[in-house]
């Protein structure tokens, strides 16, 4: 199969940690995963956790899945990820995303005004400050480099190009993106797009248009852009208790990561047909009835955005993905088990041929 394996440690603290992160990481690089990805939020930083990873690893890949735009200026990103890139030898992948209003405007105390809007610009000033081919000059609606007026300001602002000579003039960047626009600015300027509960049977109706639309205004083909979903998988042992997981992700992100205003991935599941579900589920957390927000998540739904089962009906999901279209995998095994967890990791190589010679 055309498709390649990443390894999801999300977050550090809550996911793995120490020497059991590291253990699955080199095991995954072991076995021909091209990549691994961290996330941050309001807990652990990515950056210091890739930058950790670095001298742990010699040939996977070093990916942010996602650095939040709301908590550092473009140019502290660039700088950053230039610096993994040379610590890890040219393995470092960016991922960017705007977060969201309760944690932009409640964390960072970034207004989330226009996100994607910033998130465009942020992302032309991390390419130019790492092509490194003049000094860093940008007019923007957002950034404005150096500043030049407003309050505080002391006009002494000094247009700078970093001070090293990264490994790469162009790092590969990919966006975290689930809403329509979102997605188009990704296809329009990233080398790749990370989906969260991607459901493999409905995306090409839920995002196709809005994926084409945005290659068109890049002037790009599809076989440019890399579609990389993150995705929660389990491969025989105890799956009761991997479900359960699911679900508890599943709670999480319908219930409380957002408001009933605004919660893009109540609006996600909507257009993979779960709404009248995701509705009742947000409403039931809302009003603090968790059990019951948890019993009201359909099996179906469990089923649609991961994949648990046998070996032989996991392959059958991965082939599924890869006669999709789909380029990476970013997985997450879910397993309680640390043994069984390996096991997922391992049996995910084996059907992908991830360890076979190219």
């Amino acid at each position: 199969m055309a498709l390649k394996l990443g390894l999801n440690l999300g977050y550090w603290g809550i996911g793995p940690q120490g020497d059991e992160a590291v253990g699955y990481v080199q095991t995954a690089e072991r076995a021909g995963y091209d990549s691994l990805w961290a996330a941050e939020s309001y807990g652990s930083d990515a950056v210091s956790v890739l930058a950790y990873l670095a001298g742990k690893t010699e040939t996977i890949q070093l990916g942010a899945a996602i650095l939040q735009v709301p908590a550092r200026q473009p140019a502290a990103a660039a700088m950053a990820g230039a610096t993994i890139d040379a610590l890890s030898g040219g393995r470092f992948i960016f991922g960017f995303g705007p977060s969201g209003p309760q944690v932009s405007e409640g964390w960072y105390g970034v207004p989330y005004e226009k996100p994607w809007g910033r998130t465009r610009e942020y992302v032309e000033i991390v390419k130019q400050i790492v092509a490194r081919e003049g000094r860093l000059e940008y007019e923007g609606k957002h950034f404005k480099l150096p500043l030049k007026e407003g309050e505080g300001v002391t006009g002494q602002g000094k247009a700078l190009k970093l001070n090293f000579h990264p490994v790469r003039s162009e790092i590969p960047i990919f966006l975290g993106a689930i809403g329509r626009k979102s997605v188009e600015l990704a296809a329009e300027i990233a080398n790749g797009w990370i989906p969260i509960f991607f459901s493999v049977d409905e995306w090409e109706s839920a995002w196709s248009e809005h994926i084409e639309a945005g290659l068109a205004k890049g002037g790009r083909s599809r076989e440019e852009f890399e579609v990389s979903p993150s995705v929660q998988v389990a491969i025989d042992g105890d799956l009761e208790t991997a479900r359960n997981v699911v679900k508890a992700g599943l709670l999480l992100y319908l219930g409380g990561m957002g408001s009933k205003k605004t919660n893009f991935y109540v609006d996600l599941t909507h257009r993979f047909g779960f709404g009248e579900a995701a509705d009742e589920v947000q409403s039931l957390y809302l009003d603090g009835k968790k059990d019951q927000a948890y019993q009201a998540i359909p099996d179906e739904l469990v089923d649609a955005t991961s994949m648990i089962g046998t070996e032989d009906e996991v392959a059958e999901r991965v082939r599924r993905f890869a006669d999709a279209g789909v380029a990476r995998l970013i997985v997450s095994p879910v397993h309680g088990a640390p043994d069984e967890r390996l096991h997922t990791l391992e049996r995910l190589a084996d059907m992908v041929g991830a360890g076979s010679p190219a």
